[in-house]
């Protein structure tokens, strides 16, 4: 099979022939349709995240059943599905025990521990593929697996109350998201960016407001949630000078910088909450929202053939608002 291989640290991606995989007990082949390109895809192939190289990366799968291993009950040959980042834990540690397999420390990774999904095939423990509304294209279902997942599950996490106020830093790849899954469950929804040339994009996703800074947030009513999706903590630190007492930071976004909270924000018993992918229950939601016409991805699509061009977009900050990858 072609599959896109980063053959070491800070390699260079290439399209080369790759094994072919074959599910073992309880394992599935999944025939990929369409992979999303993710910037923790840059993360890893800088070396941010422990893999062993070569590897191929990607880590929202797409597409058909096309092998099924001894053991596996609940899927079948042609069933349309999808796979998450964490796919199984350790099964012995607390976390796992308490049914939170993505808390486990060693759990097993689409794309980390496994090979990913930028590739025509991939390999995955058939419990961990959920299956896809039948009217919800590839295309669409695909960055679902992890950056609507993670803002749904941020959102979801944060708990917010009727009245409450939504805001979101980072209006890109999960930010503009988590911005229209606000929307979708009837909140006020304010986007903070700096970005003059995405405003209008950002009203035509929902946003009921379009602020620069914090203190601009602050001035607008303040925000008792902050989606926090941009890879800046400092542009994060920055947007939480809008925040209202009592109010709820979630993190999504990866940085390397050291996260600024201050006294004001502890005089205002503002809560910071680190968030990725927090269940099953949040996929199921998040994927159903979309099929319900209610959010929609803006995306780059890329053949296989071209995804180091789609990287180096990626990497650069240029793709709006993700990228997906197609194997025909």
């Amino acid at each position: 099979m072609k599959a896109a291989v980063v053959p070491s640290v800070n390699g260079r991606w290439e399209v080369k022939e790759w094994q072919t995989p074959k599910a073992g007990p309880n394992q599935v082949v999944i025939k990929i349709h369409a992979s999303g390109l993710c910037y923790t895809d840059v993360h890893i192939t800088h070396g941010a995240l422990p893999t062993q190289f070569p590897r191929v990366l990607g880590h929202e799968p797409v597409g058909e059943i096309v092998e099924i291993g001894p053991g596996v009950a609940s899927r079948k040959i042609g069933d349309r599905v999808g796979v998450g980042w964490v796919q199984r834990g350790c099964g012995r540690c607390e976390w796992c025990l308490r049914g939170k397999k993505e808390l486990c420390q060693n759990a097993i990774s689409t794309g980390i521990t496994l090979q990913g999904s930028h590739a025509e095939y991939m390999l995955a423990y058939a419990d961990a593929t959920m299956l896809i509304p039948g009217n919800l294209s590839y295309e669409q279902a695909t960055p679902i697996f992890c950056a609507g997942y993670t803002v749904w599950s941020g959102l979801r996490l944060a708990d917010p109350k009727p009245h409450e106020r939504i805001a979101v830093v980072g209006i890109g790849g999960l930010g503009h998201l988590a911005l229209q899954y606000s929307k979708a469950s009837g909140f006020e929804t304010i986007a903070v960016t700096k970005s003059k040339d995405k405003e209008k994009s950002i009203r035509a996703m929902g946003a009921d407001e379009v602020v620069e800074s914090g203190e601009k947030l602050l001035a607008a009513g303040g925000t008792d949630v902050l989606l926090a999706t941009s890879n800046s903590w400092a542009a994060t630190a920055e947007a939480a000078k809008g925040m209202r007492p009592d109010g709820r930071i979630i993190l999504m976004g990866v940085s390397q910088e050291p996260l600024n909270y201050t006294p004001e924000l502890m005089f205002k018993r503002a809560r910071l909450l680190g968030s990725s992918q927090n269940g099953p229950e949040y996929l199921y939601e998040a994927l159903d929202i979309v099929a319900k016409g209610k959010v929609k991805v803006i995306e780059e699509v890329y053949k296989l053939d071209e995804i180091t061009r789609a990287y180096d977009r990626v990497a650069e900050g240029k793709v709006r608002y993700r990228a997906v990858i197609t194997m025909n």
